[in-house]
């Protein structure tokens, strides 16, 4: 029931970076390229969606992409935590620094103007509802 919903990924990418993807929850794609990759956890590991994002840029380092943690609002602070983690935090660059939260109740808020919109968003309107998930603790 989603416009554009695509049932299948594009496969320019090597093999082990495509079962990355295919793990990943959401891709938003414009064409074969992907532009932003989105993990939701709503009952799940936090740790687990982070991990996919630091394999993927792992496996594609010069892939420089928004990656979005969406979760209900109660798990920012685990978000946080988890995102500032040694294993993600000393990446180069710090996953914290590429990946940012939408809370769950941002997003329902905000639903009916992105889908009025959706033929013309761009990853960047994101930013203004989404937030950082940097640390004060080194």
């Amino acid at each position: 029931d989603i416009p554009r919903l695509r049932q299948s990924l594009p496969l320019q990418l090597d093999s082990v970076t495509n079962r990355i993807i295919e793990h990943i929850a959401v891709l938003w794609l414009q064409g074969s390229a992907i532009v932003a990759a989105f993990e939701i956890e709503s009952t799940t590991s936090i740790y687990s969606g982070l991990l996919r994002m630091s394999d993927l840029l792992a496996m594609q380092p010069n892939l420089n992409i928004p990656l979005f943690i969406v979760a209900p609002d109660e798990r920012n602070a685990k978000v946080v935590e988890e995102i500032n983690r040694p294993t993600f935090a000393r990446r180069d660059p710090p996953l914290h620094s590429v990946c940012r939260f939408i809370r769950f109740s941002t997003l329902r808020k905000q639903l009916p103007t992105l889908l009025d919109m959706s033929p013309y968003l761009k990853p960047e309107v994101l930013d203004r509802l989404s937030e950082a998930c940097d640390s004060e603790i080194d």
